[in-house]
């Protein structure tokens, strides 16, 4: 529970807008410019309350300098409630604007449901093979549903 005090001094409950006010700005915290992402639990952390309660599927990226340090979050895609269409073209031009040498990426699953599709999996193949091109490595995919899987820990990404 949340409490919050009031003009005289006492403490009430906080109310639900308050709460979810300072849910975000501990998860901005978390994705500040130079956090360290050293595994994919910090990521996982980090993460989940940026994308994880939208009502369509959004995909985001953390891109990472070469110590892994976090240069920026971004949300670069919006789709439906069960899809969305990703750029592989506008994920390199900010990999790119933003100097990054690795990158995680990330979406959710409105459904709840958190086994990688078929179309993520290949969708992070081919985002690595290009990504690789341009000295860019791809560390994980982490798909958010009402857990969250780490292609990499799964095996995915070898």
């Amino acid at each position: 529970m949340l409490y919050i005090q009031d003009q005289d001094g006492a403490y009430l409950p906080a109310p639900k807008e308050a709460i979810f006010t300072e849910a975000k700005r501990i998860s901005g915290y978390q994705l500040r410019r130079g956090v360290f992402i050293r595994s994919s639990d910090v990521a996982k952390a980090a993460i989940q309350q940026k994308i994880g309660n939208y009502q369509c599927e959004m995909f985001a990226c953390l891109f990472l300098d070469s110590s892994h340090r976090l240069l920026e979050f971004v949300e670069m895609f919006r789709g439906s409630v069960n899809c969305a269409t990703i750029h592989p073209r506008e994920v390199v031009k900010e990999a790119l604007r933003l100097n990054a040498a690795a990158v995680i990426l990330a979406h959710n699953h409105p459904s709840g449901e958190s086994h990688p599709s078929p179309q993520d999996i290949e969708l992070t193949k081919k985002l690595k093979d290009i990504l690789q091109v341009i000295d860019v490595r791809v560390l994980d995919h982490l798909v958010i549903g009402d857990e969250i899987t780490s292609l990499a820990d799964s095996g995915y990404l070898s």
